[in-house]
C-alpha cells in the first residue's frame, strides 16, 4: 500500500499518477486522512486487495470480522524492489 503521491516520488507511477499492475488504485476523498480514515487490505488469491473505511465505524468493524487487517501507517509506502515505469 502507498500514496499516489508516494508513487509518483518512487518512480513507480506517472506524472498523472497510472500505475503498473501489481498496483490497484483505492477509491477515496484526496484529502482522506489517516486520523479518520483506516487503510485496511486482504489477502485473496495470492494478491493484497485494499480499502479505505472510516475508522470506529460498524463498516471498519464488519471489514475486521471479515478478516481485514488495519494498514500501520509507517507501511504505506511504495516497496523499494517493485517496478518502475
Amino acid at each position: 500500500m502507498a500514496t499516489q503521491r508516494q508513487l509518483i516520488a518512487a518512480g513507480v507511477a506517472d506524472e498523472h499518477g497510472t500505475v503498473p499492475r501489481p498496483w490497484l488504485r483505492i477509491q477515496g476523498p484526496g484529502d482522506a486522512s489517516t486520523m479518520w480514515y483506516a487503510v485496511l487490505r486482504k489477502r485473496e488469491r495470492g494478491v493484497h486487495i485494499g480499502t479505505l473505511t472510516f475508522r470506529h465505524s460498524d463498516r471498519h468493524a464488519s471489514l475486521l470480522q471479515q478478516g481485514w487487517e488495519e494498514v500501520p501507517i509507517a507501511a504505506i509506502a511504495p516497496l523499494e524492489d517493485e517496478p518502475r515505469t
